[in-house]
């Protein structure tokens, strides 16, 4: 029996988070306020107070998500985790949790690659779509078969769980995907209120900057395995996990994999960290004997 933990990326942010973490706990007041001091701005501010829209915008939602995270693991007492792995961002946290990445040089990072995703969605209008209920195998055919004939950019990008995939591309690429699901039979094809293609060719800009981040930063031996987005298995070695990390940005989240694979390699317990409850609900469909639970 093995224990996983898992963080949770983009998307499971809320108004509110992290506040009571704030007001009870000394330990994440202080990583609260050396957060401020590195980013140069009060994200606790915003984290607390901030509307929807605030924490929609992608160099404040990644970094939220992220300290969110990492000050929900440090209140785990003796935590001894036998594996990681964090979705999209989350792998950021898994890194911290693992010791791989210092808490000052993982948040960074994440703010690095929150601004240099931000740009990239700016000089290349797109987004992405959840397809509901369909096979992976058609979904990868389908955008494969629009590439091929328009010469549109459309991906998968989150393969979230069976029946539960996310394609990323340009605007008239994934408006003609999501009538092609349909057609092929998707229980529902909906377009995301997101301002960009994560995980696609279209984010090689944003990778480019943050490969010079990262090939500048020390990464430590981690304590543990990281599971990583885009080789789903299991990782230990330090320059294999810093390629990881920035192909990710322009490669498919293979979260799916990465569930069976930890099942594999012996995990029968699995604890999301950080907001929300996206990643348990997730691993339940993938692995239903699996003890999931959470600390927000």
């Amino acid at each position: 029996m093995k224990h996983a933990y898992i963080f949770p990326g983009q998307g499971s942010q809320f108004t509110g988070m992290g506040k009571s973490l704030f007001e009870t706990n000394n330990v994440a007041k202080e990583l609260f306020e050396r957060a401020n001091e590195i980013l140069g701005f009060n994200i606790s501010d915003l984290m607390f107070c901030g509307t929807d829209e605030d924490l929609k915008r992608t160099e404040v939602t990644q970094p939220a998500v992220f300290l969110h995270s990492v000050i929900a693991w440090s209140t785990i007492p003796d935590a001894k985790p036998d594996m990681v792995a964090g979705h999209s961002l989350g792998e950021f946290s898994a890194l911290v949790a693992n010791k791989a990445l210092s808490f000052e040089d993982a948040l960074k990072l994440v703010s690095i690659r929150a601004k240099a995703m931000q740009r990239a969605c700016e000089l290349s209008p797109s987004t992405m779509a959840a397809i509901l209920a369909l096979d992976d195998a058609k979904v990868v055919a389908i955008c494969a078969e629009i590439q091929e004939d328009t010469g549109e950019i459309v991906v998968p990008a989150n393969f979230n769980c069976p029946g539960q995939l996310v394609i990323s591309g340009s605007i008239k690429g994934i408006e003609i995907a999501c009538e092609k699901m349909k057609a092929a039979g998707a229980k529902r094809a909906l377009v995301l209120p997101v301002g960009g293609a994560f995980h696609s060719p279209l984010m090689k800009p944003a990778k480019d900057e943050l490969a010079a981040a990262i090939n500048a930063t020390n990464f430590g031996e981690p304590l543990c395995p990281v599971y990583q987005n885009v080789v789903a298995r299991a990782v230990t070695d330090t320059e294999e996990i810093k390629q990881n990390l920035i192909n990710q940005l322009t490669g498919p989240v293979r979260w799916t994999e990465t569930i069976q694979a930890m099942v594999r390699d012996g995990a029968t317990k699995f604890t999301e960290v950080g907001p929300g409850k996206v990643l348990q609900g997730l691993t339940v469909k993938i692995y239903k004997e699996a003890t999931v639970t959470g600390v927000s």
